[in-house]
């Protein structure tokens, strides 16, 4: 697979919804519904606005994952690789193209019970600091930290 790992367009943002959606759902943590493809819908532009820089990965014109990261607080906020993208080391590929934007630190949270996905972070070297619970949604969020040189 070749995706290219470049930045979001404007015109996308619709597209990338859905692939958020998608990735969401495929987690187990909720049902796919106009209305959740909604409030995704609403959120990227809202996000972006609010800091984030949003990537896709692009699999020959069609958009096989979501990244969105928030530079200045060193966080990565979403990455979702889309079901029929996902087992294909994208997830991975997503991760180090994240390691060369923010080089030195990353923070990121995952909802407790996306046990395939904590777990994962942990084998790909992030460190788990703290739960809280997540006031929008009601999760239960892990706290997750990697640090460059951290070989813990």
């Amino acid at each position: 697979m070749n995706a290219v790992i470049r930045p979001a367009r404007a015109e996308e943002y619709d597209e990338i919804a859905r692939v958020w959606m998608e990735g969401w759902v495929s987690t187990g943590l909720e049902e796919a519904s106009n209305f959740l493809l909604a409030k995704l819908r609403a959120r990227v532009p809202q996000e972006i606005e609010k800091g984030w820089t949003l990537f896709v990965a692009d699999d020959n014109g069609a958009l096989a994952a979501m990244l969105a990261l928030h530079v200045p607080k060193l966080y990565l906020d979403q990455l979702f690789v889309a079901p029929a993208w996902q087992g294909r080391s994208l997830g991975r590929q997503l991760l180090a193209f994240t390691r060369t934007q923010l080089p030195a630190e990353i923070f990121l949270r995952c909802v407790r019970e996306n046990e395939k996905a904590w777990r994962w972070y942990e084998r790909q070297g992030f460190v788990f600091e703290e739960e809280q619970v997540e006031p929008m949604t009601g999760f239960v969020m892990k706290h997750y930290r990697w640090k460059r040189g951290n070989t813990s």
